[in-house]
C-alpha cells in the first residue's frame, strides 16, 4: 500500500512538471516563454490550430490535477488517521 501511495505521488509530482511545460509553451499576448526556445509567433508545433490544442490539452491536464490533489488529500489523511490510532493517547499508555 505504501508503494502505491508513493508511486502516485510521483506521478502528481510528474504531472505537475507537466502542466507547468504546457502552460509556458503556450503562446502569450506578448511573446512569453515560446520566443525563448526560438519560436516565432507565427511558427507552432501543431499547425495552424496550436493554441486551440494547448488550450484543451491543458483544460484536461488541470482536471487531472484538481481531481488527483483531492484523492491525494484524502489518501494523506486516511494515512494519518490509522497512524494516529496506533499511538498512544496518554502518558500511562507510554509507562506501560
Amino acid at each position: 500500500m505504501v508503494f502505491l501511495f508513493y508511486t502516485c505521488v510521483f506521478l502528481f509530482i510528474l504531472l505537475c512538471g507537466l502542466l507547468a511545460m504546457v502552460i509556458l509553451i503556450q503562446d502569450s499576448k506578448s511573446m512569453g516563454l515560446g520566443a525563448s526556445f526560438g519560436g516565432d509567433s507565427s511558427d507552432s508545433v501543431f499547425g495552424t490550430s496550436a493554441a486551440d490544442v494547448l488550450k484543451k490539452f491543458t483544460a484536461y491536464l488541470a482536471a487531472i490535477f484538481m481531481a488527483s490533489c483531492v484523492v491525494l488529500s484524502f489518501w494523506t489523511g486516511s494515512i494519518a488517521r490509522s497512524k494516529a490510532k496506533s499511538l498512544p493517547v496518554s502518558i500511562e499508555e507510554v509507562q506501560k
